[in-house]
């Protein structure tokens, strides 16, 4: 089997195409999608997402899959699907934006930036696309470390950044977003805190990331004030720069493919009274990165 990767019209990213996923992936197109996931980033199939086993023969090309902790989400029969859904009510908070009404609204970040094992990735399906929105963005975190000059690289070699868990868009330090909630808060457990390095070594290319997951990302530490709040500020805004930026816009049984550990991915939410549904499987995390915060440093 074969294929070729061609330019998405982004930052990042390239569309994988003439491969046929109906027959089966041998081991030599397996390895190569794996060395193409980590050269590029992102993969696009556009079209190609046509089943659940066609979505989760593919992404075990990349790594074994993890079981998301929520039961309820995972797809029946399906366990290492999760179905992301509003069809039978919201999954996610509904925020006024601009006057209208989003859910599935989610600022840029890494998942799981708030643990010490991210995930490696995660290959989403469009099933079901709303009539409006529903885009989602990726950008790289890699070229937005390359591109910083030395003097920023040295000061922020040693660094380590807080990341909390938030309950909502409104607890963001940076990047805040002008919406207001229009649902309740949900029930979330606690998670404990965590410090990341600001520059993370990915396992798997050696190359260096900056890491300021918007969402997550609270204060330096040792630095809990002004000046290191306008570090991350200059940092957030040079890594969400769109030359670093590809967006998404989707198409029934298209499946997109993120490296976790290289990129941060935004999703700009629907009109909460449209019907979105997506199917996801996540690349278990094979390393850790930073440690538990202590109360104190």
């Amino acid at each position: 089997m074969s294929f070729e990767c061609k330019p998405l019209n982004g930052g990042i990213g390239k569309e994988v195409v003439g491969l046929d996923l109906e027959n089966g992936i041998d081991a030599a197109t397996s390895a190569a999608l794996k060395a193409a996931w980590l050269e590029h980033g992102v993969l696009v199939f556009r079209g190609m997402g046509t089943s659940p086993e066609v979505q989760l023969e593919l992404s075990r090309c990349f790594g074994e899959l993890d079981l998301h902790p929520l039961e309820k989400l995972r797809l029946p029969g399906y366990p290492e699907l999760i179905a992301l859904s509003n069809e039978h009510g919201p999954i996610s908070p509904i925020y006024e934006v601009d006057g209208v009404d989003l859910t599935q609204r989610i600022p840029w970040h890494a998942d799981l930036g708030f643990t010490t094992m991210p995930n490696a990735g995660a290959l989403l399906r469009m099933v079901r696309k709303p009539q409006e929105g529903g885009l989602t963005g990726f950008l790289d975190t890699a070229d937005a470390y390359d591109d910083l000059d030395e003097a920023t690289k040295e000061e922020i070699a040693d660094l380590e950044a807080v990341h909390l868990w938030r309950n909502g868009l409104e607890e963001m330090r940076f990047n805040k977003q002008n919406v207001k909630r229009k649902s309740p808060f949900g029930n979330f457990p606690d998670f404990p805190v965590v410090a990341h390095p600001l520059v993370w070594t990915h396992p798997g290319t050696g190359r260096k990331v900056l890491n300021v997951s918007t969402l997550y990302i609270d204060h330096i530490v040792g630095q809990q004030n002004e000046k290191g709040d306008a570090l991350i500020h200059r940092l957030i805004e040079h890594t969400l720069h769109p030359r670093y930026q590809y967006i998404h816009d989707w198409e029934v049984n298209d499946m997109v493919l993120w490296d976790n550990r290289r990129t941060m991915h935004a999703a700009f939410g629907h009109p909460a009274d449209q019907i979105r549904i997506v199917h996801r499987t996540t690349i278990k995390g094979t390393a850790e990165m930073g440690r538990l915060y202590g109360e104190g440093e």
